[in-house]
């Protein structure tokens, strides 16, 4: 395991400076084939500074009856160990209550989170990733698939340990174009946790062309690129 996080911290500090300075990326967002939503998301490094901001708006069949929309912002540095965050936030336009802020205190080793109107605290790992930065950080991976990757990641209440397992290396089609990606999924403790996989553009900065989100519970969503700027 000491190994493992030597390789994997050695590969983040190598291309950390190698990231993008922007990037744009537009998504259809689909359940079981049938559009239900879009995801503009960007991606800004300002020196040793990032910012990254996801919206999705529902469309199709679904806005008639749930017209909302879903914004995640994540703010941070970049170091050795590549996105390091220092806030997330996620505000739902039509349902405010459940509106979450973060705060990474990495001095301390605590995580504060606010939601509902109360503050509580708890223990902040090493290296710890918010819900939208988990899956830039890939880009501080390089230009090699990794057998295994492990990343806490928090919500913006409690901080879980996700373990991402690389599956192969496939031609993926979307309205964007083609890319050969590294393909990963998450690996799963049982049928009660929810299942993902990722395909990384290899020769995008591993940017994310299509995740699919399999929910225990039925829901099974699709998130494919139809849009990409990189500079």
């Amino acid at each position: 395991m000491k190994r493992f996080l030597a390789a994997l911290s050695l590969a983040f500090a190598s291309s950390a400076n190698a990231l993008p300075m922007e990037v744009a990326a537009e998504y259809r967002l689909t359940n079981l084939g049938v559009l239900i939503g879009h995801v503009s998301e960007t991606f800004q490094r300002t020196g040793d500074r990032y910012a990254i901001r996801s919206t999705t708006r529902s469309e199709g069949a679904l806005k008639v009856f749930l017209d909302d929309s879903i914004t995640l912002e994540s703010r941070g540095v970049v170091g050795s160990d590549g996105l390091k965050p220092l806030e997330f936030q996620q505000r739902r336009a039509g349902n405010p209550s459940r509106d979450v802020r973060a705060v990474f205190d990495w001095d301390k080793g605590v995580l504060s989170s606010t939601y509902r109107g109360e503050t509580n605290d708890v223990p902040l790992p090493k290296a710890t990733q918010d819900r939208i930065s988990v899956l830039y950080q890939f880009m501080t991976v390089g230009g090699r698939a990794l057998p295994r990757v492990e990343m806490h990641m928090s919500n913006g209440r409690k901080v879980e340990l996700y373990t991402y397992r690389f599956v192969d290396e496939v031609r993926v089609k979307t309205p964007a174009g083609e890319f050969d990606t590294y393909h990963y999924e998450r690996v799963t403790a049982g049928p009660k946790e929810a299942h993902t996989e990722v395909w990384l553009a290899k020769r995008q900065h591993n940017l994310p062309v299509r995740v699919v989100f399999d929910d225990p519970r039925g829901l099974k969503l699709e998130q494919t690129l139809t849009e990409l700027k990189v500079r």
